[in-house]
């Protein structure tokens, strides 16, 4: 039948890209690695280095995603091309739906997969530490820094994720001036580059009685959090602690306590803070995370040799051009500008549907065509 023909050509079309992920993953080489970290495990005295045993199931565990990742894209293709026989013999095509939703859901796995071959930077399995701050636009921008807190939540939640607040400061009349998020998991600070730079948003302003439509500015720093195990020196009087109460309302411990943490780094004016922990020492912990991440990041982007080097001057808040568009009058329409990508499905990109410009960031800066 007709309908099943044309079921299999989508399907046969992705035949090709199934077997050359296998080797772009190096699918038999993770297995033995697997089999060689499971030994080591099960050897006598393995839980007596922590750090060393627990950096083993670590790595085991990434493995094993890669490899049953692939398990999964392999054994969907060969259950479908067995409904697609067994349609065409019964000639059942109730069938039918249900096999385009599945080759729909094979195709989206492999270009995750695929996609996560691309992620080879050093830190791009690590978490992601996104820090928003509210540009030209007044309480407008401020409302567009909460609206991009709820996009990237959604967007962490969409990948099981775990999103923290870790800090944010409340505009005066609406929205926020700043806030900071941290995205737990596997590859989180890899997806998530992509997202570094200037946001604008063209809409008609809740705020503006007149119904005029504005152009508003928000910042998202991206940075990956840094392992305890990654040595950074910070000297002890370069760091100026604050202590306040938390913004928000919180709950009874944090009203009665000024728990929360501001840490400025006086030789470069990078200034971090953590409110969401429910002591100040924790506040304390997080947010020298946050400083060291900060740090790092300059330094490896400035190809610099020592943190002492970055200077105060590189971080004043310059907007520059926007990475991203995000229009909801007299049109609807995301584009990005950096690789071309656009959706007017704004509603849907709004509400965390990001994987489109990402992969497409992705895809272009592995073929080098973005620095």
């Amino acid at each position: 039948m007709l309908e099943f023909e044309q079921l299999r050509l989508r399907l046969n079309a992705n035949s090709g890209e199934v077997k050359e992920l296998r080797d772009a993953i190096g699918y038999d080489s993770l297995k033995r690695e697997i089999e060689e970290l499971e030994l080591k495990a099960a050897q006598p005295g393995f839980w007596d280095d922590a750090d060393k045993s627990r950096d083993i199931l670590q790595k085991t565990g990434r493995l094993k995603g890669k490899v049953e990742a692939y398990d999964k894209i392999s054994s969907s293709f060969d259950d479908i091309s067995v409904l697609i026989d067994m349609g065409e013999e019964e000639e059942d095509l109730s069938l039918v739906e249900e096999i385009s939703a599945s080759i729909d859901e094979l195709e989206n796995d492999l270009v995750s997969l695929r996609l996560s071959t691309l992620l080879t930077g050093e830190y791009d399995r690590n978490n992601a530490i996104l820090t928003f701050h509210s540009g030209a636009g007044g309480t407008e921008a401020m409302d567009w820094v909460s609206m991009l807190t709820r996009m990237y939540t959604r967007w962490g939640e969409r990948h099981n994720f775990s999103v923290k607040v870790l800090d944010f400061l409340e505009g005066d009349e609406a929205g926020l001036k700043s806030a900071t998020l941290l995205v737990e998991g596997e590859n989180a600070y890899g997806y998530l580059k992509s997202e570094s730079g200037v946001h604008r948003l063209v809409r008609v302003s809740p705020f503006d009685a007149s119904g005029r439509r504005h152009t508003s500015f928000a910042a998202v720093e991206v940075m990956p959090e840094i392992s305890d195990d990654i040595e950074i020196e910070i000297k002890e009087e370069d760091i100026k602690m604050d202590v306040f109460r938390s913004s928000g309302a919180g709950g009874q411990h944090i009203n009665k306590t000024s728990s929360a943490v501001r840490l400025t780094h006086i030789p470069t004016g990078i200034v971090v803070a953590c409110q969401n922990e429910r002591s100040q020492f924790q506040n304390k912990d997080q947010a020298m995370k946050m400083l060291k991440s900060k740090l790092l990041e300059i330094k490896e982007r400035e190809h610099l040799e020592k943190i002492e080097d970055i200077k105060g001057v590189q971080m004043e808040n310059a907007w520059g051009s926007q990475i991203r568009s995000y229009v909801f009058m007299p049109y609807t329409m995301v584009k990005d500008h950096r690789t071309d990508y656009e959706t007017g499905n704004i509603n849907a990109v709004m509400d965390g549907d990001l994987d489109g410009f990402i992969n497409e960031y992705l895809k272009d800066l592995s073929k080098g065509e973005i620095k």
